[in-house]
């Protein structure tokens, strides 16, 4: 099942399998189906709602993506990453008990299929720059300045 989730930086495609949202990424193929009746849809939609209006920073709704067992780690560690924070792939890298392994902590990232949920926005480069993001760099400093704002209890009228 596929459905879109309007966003104020792009649609997102939700993809759900045996009642677990298995993708969330910014682009899609293929002409979304209708899921009235798909709770783990629902759920996640929910969530993002609850998010973009600055009151959700875990999401709990059922999810899996299929990896190996280092990108499972690489994963669990995004996880980790509190709301409106950002750690650098090299701090990854030594959080995993290898500091060389950089460009694999890198690949892993990149391999996320749960954009936002899963938050490989909040790896940034070692020097604080913005690098790499699946959905585009103009999206990844959105949601880091969506953060930081919520986060420090900011909240704009606008």
């Amino acid at each position: 099942m596929i459905a879109t989730y309007p966003t104020p930086i792009g649609m997102l495609y939700l993809h759900s399998a045996e009642g677990h949202i298995t993708a969330i990424t910014f682009s899609g193929t293929g002409a979304p189906d209708v899921p009235e009746n798909d709770e783990a849809i629902l759920q996640c939609r929910h969530q993002l709602d609850e998010y973009f209006a600055g009151s959700r920073r875990h999401f709990d709704f059922p999810m899996r993506q299929p990896g190996t067992d280092f990108q499972q780690r690489v994963w669990k560690a995004l996880l980790a990453i509190p709301f409106g924070k950002t750690c650098s792939y090299r701090d990854l890298s030594k959080q995993l008990g290898d500091v060389k392994a950089i460009r694999a902590v890198g690949t892993a990232n990149g391999r996320n299929n749960l954009a936002i949920v899963v938050p490989c926005h909040r790896v940034i480069g070692s020097d604080r720059s913005l690098t790499g993001y699946a959905g585009g760099l103009h999206r990844k400093q959105w949601l880091l300045e969506h953060e930081a704002k919520w986060s420090c209890g900011v909240q704009t009228l606008f």
